[in-house]
């Protein structure tokens, strides 16, 4: 039977993901935990989270995720959400530079530093907080069903820079193009909140919680 934990790093309210995920699919079980073992066992993973990536880092090793975490990267489909994509890459510059997991190449940079902005547009707000269009760069089993240019939910002040072009599975502009969706394998993770991105949010998690990992 499907089982999707929802891994809490104790940086955010979680709820309106798990709603999510129990109104497309019903039938399957999903848990909030930051237990190993439940992560482990496991059929699906996601890695969402909200705030500092120095807090999300902390709480990996205080509560000794990251050879779980490792693991399901490899084994299990695994979804990461705003920072739980963030966290995926080599480093981030917030707090001066954090070191993350290191799984997708490239690096989080501040919105205003986005290669070839050189001023940042006083009209455009930080933190990114509203609906952008993706476009799809690559077709992936999670975009069945979704438009490229469709619309979703996003709040950050911080975006990847993905520099593997097979990785980068969307793109959106904001004072700059950054990585909104990417991933490899059995791993594909989101810079927007699908969780909030009402019709077409719901269907990626849809794709998500049938989805088998491969590509």
């Amino acid at each position: 039977m499907t089982c999707v934990a929802v891994v809490d790093f104790g940086t955010g309210n979680l709820r309106s993901v798990c709603k999510a995920i129990e109104h497309v699919a019903p039938e399957v079980d999903v848990l909030v935990t930051d237990d190993p073992e439940r992560i482990y066992s496991a059929s699906h993973v996601v890695f969402p989270g909200q705030g500092a990536i120095g807090t999300c880092v902390r709480a990996i090793k205080e509560k000794g995720l990251g050879d779980v975490l490792l693991e399901a990267l490899d084994t299990k489909p695994f979804l990461g959400i705003c920072l739980g994509l963030q966290a995926l890459y080599r480093e981030s510059e917030e707090h001066g530079g954090t070191s993350c997991l290191g799984v997708l190449g490239g690096e989080v940079k501040h919105l205003t530093h986005l290669n070839g902005v050189e001023r940042w547009p006083t009209e455009l707000k930080i933190p990114h907080m509203g609906w952008n269009t993706v476009r799809q760069t690559r077709p992936h089993p999670l975009w069945a069903g979704i438009a490229s240019e469709t619309r979703f939910y996003f709040v950050h002040s911080f975006c990847a820079v993905g520099d593997n072009d097979k990785e980068v599975f969307g793109t959106t502009n904001y004072g700059g193009l950054f990585t909104s969706a990417a991933g490899c394998g059995n791993l594909f993770a989101t810079q927007f909140h699908p969780e909030k991105s009402q019709h077409d949010g719901l269907i990626l998690l849809k794709n998500f919680v049938h989805w088998d990992g491969s590509y």
